[in-house]
Order: C-alpha cells, then sequence, then structure tokens
C-alpha cells in the first residue's frame, strides 16, 4: 500500500492537497522537537498551546509535510516560503481527526497478526519478552516503541507498519473511560492480552470492577476467529463469560499455560513451565519473580502465533532488561546496584517490586526509596496506608526514603523498627540517599513516573550497558 494521494482522498474526501510531494516512507510525529526526515508534523491542540504555534519549528527540523487544520489555514502565510518549498501541505478538517482516520486506513491494509497488551502492570515487558521470543524465531516483527501506549501513541506506531512485518505487537494503555474501545478500534488486534487487572488509574476509570470492564474492551471488536489471552488466576478476568475463545495463563492449575515451582535462589530463578500438556524444567538469570507471569502471557502469544515450545524455552534463556522496570543498575560512588523501578507505581507493581527485592541477597542493610502513587482517587490515602503495611513482607529492608507528600500516609503505619526518611522531592532524596549508601548497598527506586525519581537513579548509577 502506498501513502499517496489515492489513499489520502479515500480516507480524507474533504482533503486539500496544498501542494508538495508525498514521502516515499512515511511516518507521522506530534513533536516538533524530535522530527525526522520523512515525518509528517501533527500539530495537536494542547491545554495551553496549539501545535499549529511549532509548524515552522518542524518544518526547520526536517519536516516532510504537515497536517493543518482549516481553520489554522492562515499560519500557512505567515510561514518562510524556503521552508515549505517541496513540503506536503494536506488541509483537513480537524488534524487529530485526520491523523487517527490515516491510521485507522492504514492498519486495515495490513492481515499479519497483531497482538494488543494490556493490564495494570506488566505491559512492556510481555510485549518486549514476546518480541524477543517472535524475533528467536526469526520473524519480522514490528514493535509500538516504549510507552507510547495511548490512541495517539498506537497511530503513529500504526504508520511504522510495513510490507516486511510478519507480525506487530502494540501496548494498549487507558487511564479513563471509553479510551480501550477507541484504541482497539484503530489498532484491530487479532489477538489480545490481558495481563491483570489492579488499583491503578482509579482516579479516571473508578473501581476495580470498572478497571477490568475497561481492559476486557481490547477484546471489543473480537469474534470467534480471535482468542483472547487472560491472567487466569485473576476470578475479575477468568470468571467472566467471552464471546471468544481465551487462552489463560498463570499458576493455578485450571490455566493452559502455567508456572509451577517458582524458586528464587541468589540471582536464580527456577520453575517449571507448562504449555498445555508438556512441562519445561528453567534456570533463568532473574531474581525478579513478578516477572514469571509476565514470561506466560508472552509464552502464550508465542503458542498462539505458531513458535515451536523448544524455541520459546530457548529464547527464555536471554530475557531482555526493560529500562525502568526492576532495571539492575551499579551505583556510581560505592560497590553497590541500584533497581530502577521508577517508571510507574501503583499498589500491584510496588508490592510486586518490593516481593522480588525481598529475595535480592545483599552484603549491606538494603534501603527502599518509594515516591508517591499517583491517580488512586479518592483512595489514595488507604492505599498509602497499607503500603506502610505491607513493608511487614520485606524483613530485609532496613530503611526507607519515602518522597513525596501522599505517602506521609505510608509513615503512619510503617513497621516497628525500620528507620525511615520522608523528604518532599527527589531532590532532597538524593542528597538523603548519598549519605546512606555504604560498601554493598542494595537499593530499589520505585515511585510514580512524575515524582521524577528516574532523575535519583541517574544521577547515583550508571546507565545500562
Amino acid at each position: 500500500m502506498l501513502f499517496d494521494a489515492h489513499f489520502v482522498k479515500r480516507v480524507l474526501p474533504d482533503v486539500v492537497i496544498e501542494q508538495g510531494e508525498f514521502p516515499s516512507d512515511p511516518s507521522f510525529s506530534v513533536d516538533s522537537r524530535s522530527i525526522r526526515p520523512q515525518d509528517i508534523f501533527v500539530p495537536l491542540r494542547g491545554a495551553h498551546r496549539d501545535g499549529h504555534e511549532f509548524i515552522s519549528d518542524a518544518l526547520r527540523n526536517g519536516a516532510a509535510g504537515v497536517l493543518v487544520a482549516r481553520e489554522q489555514r492562515s499560519v500557512l502565510a505567515a510561514l518562510d516560503k524556503h521552508l515549505i518549498t517541496h513540503k506536503l501541505i494536506l488541509i483537513v478538517e480537524d488534524a487529530l481527526h485526520a491523523f487517527i482516520e490515516l491510521a485507522r486506513a492504514w492498519r486495515q491494509t495490513f492481515t499479519v497478526p497483531v497482538v494488543g497488551i494490556t493490564g495494570s502492570v506488566g505491559k512492556t515487558s510481555t510485549k518486549e519478552l514476546a518480541a524477543a521470543i517472535l524475533r528467536s524465531r526469526g520473524m519480522n516483527v514490528l514493535v509500538s516503541h516504549g510507552n507510547q501506549n495511548t490512541l495517539i501513541g498506537a497511530a503513529i506506531n500504526i504508520f511504522r507498519f510495513r510490507a516486511h512485518h510478519q507480525a506487530a505487537i502494540f501496548e494498549m494503555g487507558v487511564s479513563k473511560r471509553g479510551e480501550m474501545s477507541a484504541i482497539a478500534d484503530v489498532v484491530r488486534p487479532t489477538t489480545a492480552v490481558i495481563t491483570c487487572v489492579g488499583h491503578a488509574h482509579m482516579e479516571g476509570i473508578g473501581s476495580l470492577h470498572d478497571i477490568a470492564l475497561e481492559k476486557r474492551d481490547i477484546f471489543k471488536f473480537f469474534n470467534q476467529d480471535n482468542i483472547g489471552i487472560i491472567n487466569g488466576d485473576q476470578a475479575i478476568l477468568s470468571h467472566v463469560s467471552y464471546p471468544h475463545p481465551v487462552i489463560r495463563f498463570g499458576s493455578k492449575t485450571t490455566n493452559q499455560i502455567q508456572a509451577r515451582k517458582i524458586r528464587v535462589s541468589g540471582s536464580q530463578m527456577h520453575f517449571v513451565l507448562k504449555i498445555y500438556k508438556h512441562k519445561y524444567a528453567l534456570s533463568l538469570n532473574q531474581s525478579n519473580a513478578s516477572v514469571v507471569s509476565n514470561i506466560l502471557a508472552a509464552c502464550a502469544v508465542a503458542h498462539l502465533l505458531g513458535v515451536p515450545a523448544d524455541v520459546i524455552v530457548a529464547a527464555l534463556d536471554k530475557i531482555p532488561v526493560i529500562p525502568g522496570r526492576f532495571e539492575p543498575r551499579r551505583l556510581k560512588h560505592v560497590p553497590g546496584v541500584l533497581i530502577n523501578d521508577a517508571y510507574n507505581a501503583n499498589p500491584v507493581s510496588v508490592k510486586a517490586a518490593l516481593l522480588a527485592f525481598q529475595c535480592m541477597d545483599a552484603q549491606a542493610p538494603k534501603i527502599a526509596v518509594l515516591g508517591d502513587m499517583l491517580e488512586l482517587g479518592v483512595n489514595s490515602p488507604f492505599w498509602h496506608r497499607q503500603l506502610g503495611r505491607f513493608l511487614r513482607k520485606v524483613p530485609s529492608l532496613k530503611h526507607v526514603i519515602l518522597v513525596g507528600s501522599l505517602v506521609q500516609w505510608t509513615k503512619k503505619t510503617l513497621p516497628v523498627g525500620l528507620t525511615y526518611d520522608l523528604v518532599p522531592s527527589w531532590q532532597e532524596a538524593i542528597t538523603t540517599l548519598r549519605n546512606r549508601l555504604g560498601q554493598g548497598a542494595v537499593v530499589l527506586v520505585k515511585g510514580s513516573n512524575s515524582m521524577g525519581l528516574i532523575n535519583l537513579v541517574n544521577e547515583l548509577s550508571e546507565k545500562a550497558s
């Protein structure tokens, strides 16, 4: 399929192709600062600024073209004529709507398997694990970038689809009601995974039941030919009637994809992987037991896409390290390790990280840096108090640095004997942590992305090679 005038006019009958040439290898960007050659800039209206103000910046940075809302057409007159020479200018009614419709149509031109992955935790890890297994089979797989899991992110990644791709994997995240249906309508996954349902984005979605309903909308456009993949250990997912077939994964014997006899010893993790009736004993260089669920989900994807079990098992020997997801880093100034789990945080992911942290060997006292868990709505004080109580299950933890304002509730329920510092931001946390680091230190850093704890991670540890 070519991205040309014929394609665009078919999708957007009212478009005006003002001028320019269609790029031979098109892609789209909504950020004028990170434009690459062949990118078409989509100026979006934000809370405070309109993207049309940055069209000139996008063109200076090498954009091949731009979508322009009809009501903003006057911005073209103010541009340097040399900037727009040979550039593709498409006049549309609304830039965002046009972009989404173009992405929807581009997706429909491909018939290869498309996997959608959602869940309260584990989306990115499952995506990267599944991609690694499929690639070990020799498949050319399109994988959505980083955390581009919104409707706009999905549209951007859809335009990376090319004829040589044999499969695609899209991470699909939501923070408000109705978002999953909109993303699924554009991505149209042929199979989809729900890693788990937990207390996350409650402010925008609501109760755990509401979150589960929203997540299950990833299957909204499925029929009898589509197969869903769900966490069979969660009743909120498994005790539901689906109008299409499902594969269940988890530790329960009722699941088709199972992990049994999970054991962590030092930096090694051992368990028995069961794929339907066949069992495989695994020993992985991994101490984070919470990743087992992601491994099972990825195995289910690979099995469904026809990857032989021996290829799946061999691929698991090289589990990719995902930045910001229990990522081990060397401390800069003293011998020791820092576990970077600072990408995001909710009650489910924080508990999983702390349990994995408990299993780690350490020569020096363990320290945890825990930031606020955001977007929990009116229940935020409750969940932060629960975090303090949960720390009783991490007896190897000797000190905790609480970062933010919501963690004041955590302070009230800390175990007796656990020492702590309470600081307002990551800047103060750096100084506090630096003063406590000793030989063989083992540090966990976990908090919502907006807390900026990645700055602390980068200041005190070396980036993974």
